[in-house]
């Protein structure tokens, strides 16, 4: 005997049953509403499937624009961020130009009252957008902020304290735009 007629002449009894005419009638009406549960549930299950991805696709589509949305927001902001600034820095300059039309004519009280009103323009300007000067006269060098010009001895002062400001320095919401250039004092040698 070979292999393949070993094989189909091993039955196994339990598992071999026939059915008769009567128990497949019955079976098949069974079956076929079975079926047609399982169809109406398969039914179900695609339209779930097709509400399903349309949702994610709606989504998906949403984050892109969202995406986009704030993609065109940031080039936006880099590409007018100085506007409003650039605005507050007219006012000044035209103080300046005023000046300068009218400098000829006026007397030394004159001109410096108008340097002093656009000097205070320009404080406005500064104060609204929160540049702050750094006026450090007195407090301990911090390197951080400050740049050491000279070195001077002091009696009067302790070493490492800023005795004058030589250039005015500056931050912007306390970031450093300038430090401060600065004369700091030194021990009596």
């Amino acid at each position: 005997m070979n292999e393949a007629t070993r094989n189909t002449s091993t039955v196994d009894p339990s598992a071999a049953h026939i059915s008769s005419p009567d128990e497949t009638g019955g079976e098949a009406a069974a079956g076929s509403g079975e079926i047609q549960a399982l169809r109406h549930a398969l039914a179900a299950a695609e339209e779930s499937v097709r509400s399903q991805r349309d949702q994610y696709l709606r989504a998906l589509a949403e984050l892109d624009n969202v995406r986009k949305r704030a993609q065109r927001d940031i080039e936006g902001a880099h590409r007018y961020a100085l506007e409003g600034f650039a605005s507050e820095l007219l006012a000044v300059r035209d103080g300046l130009e005023q000046a300068v039309r009218q400098g000829g004519g006026a007397d030394a009280a004159t001109l410096l009252a108008g340097q002093q009103a656009t000097l205070k323009l320009l404080d406005r300007a500064f104060e609204k957008f929160s540049i702050k000067t750094l006026e450090p006269v007195g407090e301990k060098f911090d390197p951080a902020q400050h740049e050491a010009v000279l070195m001077q001895q002091s009696d009067t002062a302790e070493p490492d304290r800023v005795l004058q400001v030589v250039q005015t320095g500056y931050e912007l919401k306390g970031r450093l735009l300038r430090p401060a250039r600065v004369i700091v004092s030194k021990a009596a040698d």
